[in-house]
């Protein structure tokens, strides 16, 4: 095709373009609803989410190999294989394996897709909700009539729920309480799966607070939980990249020292805290099982955008594999009630550290 011919292409012709160009080549990606339309859910296989603009497909699990084409930001995509790379990197040597091809799995974000039955056990003060379709679009209602378009809600992300509406589509949505911009935006209620109370109790409450503690290792990017000398946790974590640019002057290295854990939250939106339908805009509405334990906000975290821990990734926060970190948010102290959206009082001791500094 000529270069005015693609001028002249629409998007719905570049669409059928790119699916045909990536059925050619034998991968199966599943074109995710984007404004709450529901469609059946992919076959049961190994499904990942493209979690950055774009990611190379390789001819090898290496990235040394050809690239033999790309992927492209929320695409869902089914792959053939998980498997573990002799050519590393030594730190996260995980790759997926397509039809043809292999994809690195640091921004593959493996999904499900789960509906779920309507709930109408939603206390006054609201509950927590985790997010169980590849994404979801959230919808503003505005008071002069009609929907804003908002963010997109990935799979995993925690939410507040606080109420229940009927949607744009005619359908029950879900009225999510956003913690930093103050308003509530919608999605569909089948898309939210409502938190048991079972599910946040906490471990090990036999032990005094006094005993537990965390220890952040910088160098080695690990994070281990202790009980008295006892480590009974250990695990890879991603801090903070000292050269990422801050739009607020604040490091974007996580700070060393020794902290204690003062606000605990089931979910946190981070970001500049903008209201915006833009996908490539620096917000993270639903941060997992958040633990603060720095005056600048910095927190351990659970993690939805990135699979690759073992090396710095962040703004300063210490990122975490969802289920780890939400262990680690019940295991810690403040303990959050299940019904509650926080709780602000001294905690756990964190120490962060590096060897150069001790």
């Amino acid at each position: 095709m000529s270069a005015d011919g693609l001028r002249h292409l629409t998007r719905r012709d570049f669409l059928k373009l790119l699916l045909l160009g990536v059925g050619a080549l034998g991968w199966r990606w599943f074109p995710w609803p984007d404004d709450g339309n529901y469609a059946p859910a992919p076959d049961r296989g190994i499904w990942g989410r493209v979690t950055t603009a774009r990611v190379g497909i390789f001819a090898a699990p290496s990235l040394r190999s050809p690239r033999l084409g790309h992927l492209y930001r929320d695409m869902v995509v089914a792959f053939d294989e998980v498997l573990t790379s002799p050519y590393g990197p030594e730190h996260n040597p995980k790759w997926y394996r397509l039809h043809q091809g292999f994809v690195y799995s640091a921004y593959i974000q493996r999904v499900e897709t789960r509906f779920n039955p309507l709930r109408t056990d939603i206390p006054p003060q609201g509950r927590p909700g985790e997010i169980t379709v590849p994404y979801t679009r959230a919808y503003r209602p505005l008071k002069e009539g009609g929907w804003q378009k908002l963010y997109r809600l990935y799979y995993g992300s925690i939410h507040w729920v606080a109420g229940l509406r009927i949607g744009p589509d005619g359908r029950p949505w879900y009225c999510l309480q956003d913690d930093w911009m103050h308003i509530q935006y919608c999605v569909p209620a089948a898309h939210v799966r409502f938190i048991e109370p079972e599910e946040v109790t906490p471990i090990s409450p036999e032990v005094p607070p006094r005993d537990k503690r965390i220890v952040v290792d910088l160098d080695a990017q690990r994070l281990t939980a202790y009980e008295g000398d006892e480590p009974v946790f250990e695990t890879q974590v991603a801090t903070g990249v000292a050269t990422l640019r801050s739009t607020n002057g604040i490091p974007t290295k996580t700070p060393t020292g020794i902290f204690r854990i003062y606000h605990k939250t089931p979910n946190r939106h981070m970001g500049d805290g903008r209201l915006t339908a833009d996908l490539n805009a620096y917000e993270l509405p639903g941060v997992p099982w958040v633990s603060f334990f720095h005056e600048w906000g910095v927190a351990i975290h659970g993690t939805y955008w990135h699979d690759n821990f073992g090396t710095p990734m962040s703004h300063g926060c210490v990122n975490m594999r969802t289920p780890e970190a939400l262990w680690l948010y019940r295991w810690s102290t403040p303990h959050v009630p299940w019904d509650q959206p926080y709780s602000h009082r001294p905690g756990t001791l964190v120490r962060v550290f590096e060897r150069s500094r001790g």
